[in-house]
Order: C-alpha cells, then sequence, then structure tokens
C-alpha cells in the first residue's frame, strides 16, 4: 500500500500539462521526470538576422541576372520606320549609337561586338518571329556567325533580283594605253542609277559606283555631273540631262585594278550590285535593316554604305585571299568620301570598318570561305605570301557554305577611342574553289573613314546638310563645289 502511493505521487509530479484521455506508460523505477525548457530558436533576434541575409541573396541573384543579361546583348532598341514589316517594335539588344550622328555633333562611337571566346553563344533578335544566335569563330579577326540570318525563300528572292538586274563577267585586266571606250553614257546612267527610278540623286552621284570593266568615272566628270544636279531644281537629274552634262572621255583606275583600286579577280565569277536604300525590294530594304541591329551601328551610316554585291561563282570558280579594306596611308584617301573630302590624294583606297557576308545557297562542294590567318598568332612573315595563294591548304579557319547563315567581321581594329583604327592583318579571307555546283553570296560592307572630319563632312554634303563654318573655309557655299 506504501508503495502504492509512493507510485502515485511520482506520477502526479511528472504531469505539468493537461490530462489525457489515455494514462501514461508507467515510469520505470529510480527514473527522474526532465524539466522541458522554452527554445530561443524562433526568437526575434534570430528572424530578423535570416530575413536580412535572405533579402541579401535575392539581391546578388538579381544583380547578377542584370549583369549577364547586359554583357550578353540584351535590350531594347525602338523601332523607327513601323511600315517595314520585319522591323520588331523591339530587339534583344543593347542600345545602338545615335541614329543620327550629327544631332549628336558626331561624337559617337563605332559599335564593337565582343567576342569573349572562340565557341561563345550570344542571343540577338532581328526579325520580329524568332531569335538568332551569334557564333564567336575567331578573335583575330573577330568573326561571328549568324545562322538563319536568312530563309531559304529569302535567300532565293535576293538570286533572283540578282539575275533580273543582270550579272556581269568580273573585272579583267585593261591594257593601260586602251584607247576603247569602256562604256556609253546610257551604260554609265543605268550602273549609277542604284534604285532604278531613272533618276540620279545626289548619294548615287557620289557613291562612286563600280562601272562594269572595272573603270572609274573620272574625278573631272564627277564635278561636271554634280554641278548640273546642283543647277537642277529638282536636285536629281534624268538621262537627258544626265547626257549634257556628263562627258565621253572616262579614266581607268588601272590595269588589273577592280574595285577601289584593289587588285582583286575573281576567276569564273559574275557579279551585281544591288540597291538597299528607299525604292528598292522590300527584302532588300530588311537586309539593310537587319544589318543595322546586328552591327548596332547608327542606321545614316549603313545606308550611306555600299551596295549590296551579288556574286555567283560557277564550278571552278575562286577568290584569292584579300583584306576587304585598306590601310590608311598620306597618299591615299578613301573613295567613298575623296569628293566630298576636296582631296588631291592620288590613290583611292577602300574604307571598310567592316563585312557582312551572305551565304545564299548551299555549296555541293568546295567553295568554303577561308581565313587562313584567324587566331594565328605564329605565322612568319616570309610565309604571309604563301597564304595569298594556299589559304584553302593552309588555311586555319574554313566556313563551309550554308544557305541562310551570314558572317560578320571587322576589317580594322579600334583606334581605342572608339573609331576606326589600323587594318586588322588577320582579316586575309578568300572563297575556295568550287568543285560541285556554284556558289552564291551577298556582300554587304560598312564604310568609315579614319579620318572624323571626312567622314562628317561626306555625310552632311550628301543628306543635303548644311556644312559647318570651319569645313565652308573661306569660300562661301556657292564657291563650295568648285572645290570638288
Amino acid at each position: 500500500m506504501v508503495e502504492y502511493h509512493e507510485n502515485l505521487q511520482s506520477s502526479e509530479s511528472c504531469s505539468d500539462g493537461p490530462s489525457y484521455e489515455s494514462p501514461p506508460p508507467p515510469l520505470l523505477p529510480g527514473r527522474e521526470c526532465p524539466r522541458l525548457q522554452r527554445s530561443n530558436v524562433c526568437s526575434r533576434a534570430y528572424f530578423v538576422v535570416v530575413m536580412v541575409f535572405f533579402h541579401l541573396y535575392i539581391i546578388n541573384i538579381i544583380a547578377l541576372l542584370l549583369y549577364v543579361h547586359y554583357n550578353t546583348g540584351a535590350g531594347e532598341v525602338s523601332n523607327s520606320e513601323p511600315n517595314l514589316p520585319d522591323r520588331s517594335p523591339s530587339v534583344t539588344l543593347p542600345p545602338p549609337a545615335p541614329s543620327d550622328p550629327h544631332d549628336s555633333g558626331h561624337h559617337f562611337r563605332l559599335t564593337r561586338l565582343e567576342g569573349i571566346r572562340v565557341g561563345h553563344m550570344q542571343t540577338v533578335s532581328l526579325t520580329p518571329d524568332r531569335s538568332h544566335k551569334l557564333r564567336t569563330l575567331s578573335l583575330k579577326p573577330l568573326l561571328f556567325e549568324i545562322p538563319g540570318f536568312l530563309s531559304p525563300e529569302e535567300c532565293g528572292v535576293v538570286m533572283q533580283l540578282a539575275q533580273l538586274k543582270g550579272l556581269t563577267g568580273s573585272p579583267q585586266p585593261v591594257p593601260a594605253d586602251s584607247q576603247e571606250e569602256q562604256l556609253t553614257q546610257d551604260e554609265l546612267f543605268s550602273l549609277l542609277d542604284l534604285n532604278q527610278d531613272g533618276l540620279l540623286q545626289r548619294e548615287e552621284i557620289l557613291g562612286l559606283s563600280l562601272s562594269k570593266d572595272g573603270s572609274w568615272l573620272g574625278s573631272y566628270n564627277l564635278w561636271e555631273i554634280h554641278m548640273g544636279l546642283e543647277r537642277n531644281p529638282a536636285g536629281v537629274l534624268s538621262l537627258q540631262e544626265f547626257r549634257q552634262v556628263s562627258g565621253g572621255v572616262f579614266r581607268h583606275g588601272g590595269p588589273g585594278q577592280g574595285l577601289y583600286g584593289q587588285n582583286q579577280i575573281r576567276q569564273k565569277s559574275t557579279q551585281t550590285r544591288l540597291y538597299l536604300g528607299e525604292g528598292s525590294h522590300h527584302l532588300l530594304k530588311s537586309i539593310r535593316n537587319r544589318v543595322t541591329r546586328l552591327t548596332r551601328l547608327p542606321s545614316s551610316l549603313v545606308d550611306l554604305s555600299e551596295p549590296l554585291e551579288v556574286v555567283r561563282y560557277e564550278q571552278g570558280g575562286y577568290s584569292h585571299a584579300h583584306h576587304d579594306s585598306s590601310p590608311s596611308h598620306p597618299d591615299s584617301c578613301c573613295a567613298h568620301t575623296h569628293l566630298a573630302a576636296n582631296s588631291s590624294a592620288p590613290n583611292q583606297i577602300s574604307c571598310r570598318y567592316l563585312t557582312v557576308l551572305l551565304f545564299l545557297n548551299s555549296v555541293d562542294g568546295g567553295g568554303e570561305s577561308s581565313f587562313p590567318m584567324a587566331d594565328n598568332r605564329t605565322y612568319e612573315e616570309e610565309a604571309l605570301g604563301d597564304l595569298f595563294q594556299q589559304y584553302c591548304t593552309k588555311g586555319n579557319l574554313k566556313i563551309k557554305p550554308v544557305a541562310g547563315t551570314a558572317l560578320l567581321w571587322y576589317n580594322h581594329l579600334s583606334d581605342g577611342n572608339g573609331w576606326v583604327g589600323e587594318q586588322d592583318e588577320f582579316s586575309l579571307n578568300g572563297d575556295c574553289m568550287v568543285t560541285r555546283g556554284s556558289k552564291w553570296i551577298g556582300n554587304i560592307w560598312i564604310n568609315v573613314d579614319p579620318e572624323h572630319q571626312r567622314q562628317e563632312r561626306y555625310e552632311r554634303l550628301v543628306s543635303g546638310q548644311p556644312l559647318k563654318s570651319e569645313e565652308l573655309g573661306t569660300h562661301g557655299h556657292g564657291d563650295l563645289h568648285q572645290d570638288l
């Protein structure tokens, strides 16, 4: 009986909480019930510390996402031409340079895409219906590949437009003492009339189109034509007016010289040039807009560059390795600005900041685009001559043509201030021989003069804007064209 009361008291001492329906299990003899204490794990101070660290973690994640977002080609560009069918209201690209460099005092910087590393992938949006991949192929030269830049149907339209315009043979060597008349006035008018509207505008005359045989219209004849255009109240020249103001003698660029005086003769190839500006086929304007968004350059700069050159290589056709642009020299002047710059330099050279090459068909055999010096830091100067001829057998990088794919590379380095620097010697490129079938490509070159003032003067003159007082010098506006 005493033992029963002791057990009962022990049981009551361990029940501090409410009673349960079922009695608790009996305690073992000699065991004491532990005392429960309130835990401080969920105290207010601990909760505040946890929430602070949680918010810092979230902020770091957001900052990292923003960093990746703006360093892999994302952003927004407003659509300035809503009438075009394929210009979307926004593009996942960083904001480009000002669309009109004159509004900003021409202090904009030439945008350069970031290569990061070979194989690096970026996403860009050039059309409203899909995104495109931008893959780095080499860092020297800075070279990118954009698959699907054109659809197969669009490639077919470009080739048809080139055939309708008429493809001509590659420029062949012309004897220096040849007195043969190379072009009639009607043929020259047709070549200068890039948009084929039957009228010559200021930009078409100053654009210096290449004639069929590789010869150039002389500066004197250009001056006469330009003066005739200035005297015309409409600011354009018809064919009849062109016949009245143009001379019949045209100066050759020199034996074997092709575009902008370069010795660049393609074997078994034909080509033509398609205008990309207003009045052209809507697809050609669309290509211009895509190039503007891809390069992130001011639209005015792209609009005033060369027309699209469409080239067809038949079986056995090729192009020796060459540089698309030329190095600067005191005795030379850019071909696209020499007239506006009133330059007396004896040589005219190509000034092409970058190249966009379009593969218009998939070649059955051969026809690769070769960059023999791509990312090759060990080449020797004495071996450089071999690369001009053996650019396919010794080339570091060869790209097989795939219909719709585009290549973009820079022909010049940066000068460190956001403008055109020295020629990138690694940009040497050529077209391997087509062994089966044919090869169609399109070349788009963005022209930029390394000299800021010459480029600005050219853009102002072509666009019809008044020149600055320092550009006029001691002459009035009416005497300016006497210098041209």
